[in-house]
């Protein structure tokens, strides 16, 4: 899912929750007037009292609600902003990393493309390239950076992500017998 489509379904998400508490928000409205109602007819009766305790949860429920609410979006909006960060981050490092592996311009959008996804067609026909130059233009980005092809090219940058990386296994010790 990109992160247009993940926006969208979190504007979705805000709005069927908003909804849903404006729905309750109006039960709530409508059992208050009626427990007033029945306050002044009969306000001893267990009817009432019923009455009155499940309107009262209905209102804790729709301010629950509304606070729940208004939380979500509160960090739907900071994860949003992480993930603008971390994207920009991220392509900044790419382009670092480009420019340390002496990429020319032409390098550098194949290795962009190549990086999201895209086979080599794809790309020859969004740059208007044969797929042969293609295939040249990766095969120089490959050896600039040391790797054997695109799953490495890939991993370099997954790896900065990570942190520290992959670490090796540790070998395991026989068991004595």
């Amino acid at each position: 899912m990109s992160g247009g489509d993940l926006r969208a379904a979190r504007i979705r998400q805000t709005r069927a929750l908003a909804g849903f508490l404006v729905v309750q928000t109006l039960a709530a409205v409508f059992f208050v007037g009626d427990v007033i109602g029945d306050l002044i007819a009969d306000p001893g009766s267990v009817h009432f009292i019923f009455e009155a305790l499940v309107t009262a949860a209905l209102v804790l429920g729709v301010a629950f609600g509304a606070f729940a609410l208004r939380r979500t979006i509160e960090m739907m909006r900071a994860q949003e902003t992480a993930l603008s960060v971390a994207q920009g981050e991220l392509a900044q490092v790419i382009g670092e990393q480009f420019t340390d592996w002496r990429l020319t311009q032409a390098e550098r959008d194949v290795g962009m493309l190549a990086l999201k996804g895209l086979d080599v067609a794809e790309i020859a026909e969004l740059r208007g390239a044969a797929q042969g130059t293609v295939r040249a233009q990766l095969t120089r980005i490959y050896a600039k950076a040391g790797v054997s092809g695109r799953a490495q090219f890939a991993a370099f940058f997954v790896e900065d992500l990570l942190g520290e990386g992959v670490r090796p296994a540790t070998p395991v010790a026989p068991a004595a017998t």
